[in-house]
């Protein structure tokens, strides 16, 4: 079984000769994106790895419920895709440091500006459960990955997952099970079934990492 250290090992070859490498890290809701980020960060040189994640561009609330969508918080429609695409290529380009959002799970919103991509980081990740959708329009994504990594987990358990993690979160198991139902898992067979194909293929089935 690969660890996380041969996905490294991966993509400092994959960098070779390049001065900045942004790597895509898809998968579903509850797959364990965040958890891999992490262990990826530690792995790869030490000052030289950062982190944008998908998460930081959610719509507010506030357009979500104006634009009829906050019942489907987490579905492909409620993310600012044009604004993630063009802030990768500010990333791309090099040369300056670029602020980017980060979300807030706790708070159910994203902070603005929250975190910096320095100038000098050579391995950027990204992380986020739509990076690879094969439809519009996130296949504008797709030019601005040079390595793209899809973390592939059966839906029992990301069911499992995801009930855990909203109850963790103080919904009742009645409130958690009806938000899964209706929401994350049918996001997350989207993500299963309409992402493009990627160069690592990272199987997480039980437990997480």
């Amino acid at each position: 079984m690969q660890t996380a250290e041969d996905v490294a090992a991966r993509i400092v070859e994959q960098a070779r000769g390049l001065s900045r490498i942004i790597v895509a890290l898809a998968g579903a809701p509850g797959a364990g994106k965040s958890t891999l980020s992490e262990h990826l960060l530690a792995a790869l040189p030490a000052g030289e790895a950062a982190l944008v994640s998908m998460d930081g561009f959610h719509f507010d609330n506030a357009v979500l419920n104006a634009m009829g969508f906050r019942n489907r918080k987490g579905a492909p429609e409620t993310f600012d895709c044009a604004g993630l695409a063009a802030t990768l290529r500010r990333i791309r380009s090099g040369g300056e440091p670029v602020a980017v959002p980060v979300f807030d799970r706790e708070a159910d919103l994203s902070r603005a500006a929250a975190a910096v991509i320095p100038a000098d980081a050579r391995f950027v990740l990204v992380e986020g459960n739509y990076l690879l959708l094969d439809r519009a329009p996130w296949t504008e994504l797709a030019p601005l990955f040079d390595l793209t990594i899809f973390i592939d987990v059966p839906l029992a358990e990301l069911e499992r997952r995801l009930l855990a993690r909203w109850t963790d979160l103080g919904r009742s198991e009645e409130a958690a099970r009806s938000w899964v139902e209706g929401n994350d898992l049918p996001n997350a067979r989207l993500v299963i079934e309409r992402s493009r194909p990627a160069d690592i293929i990272w199987r997480n089935e039980a437990q997480m990492l």
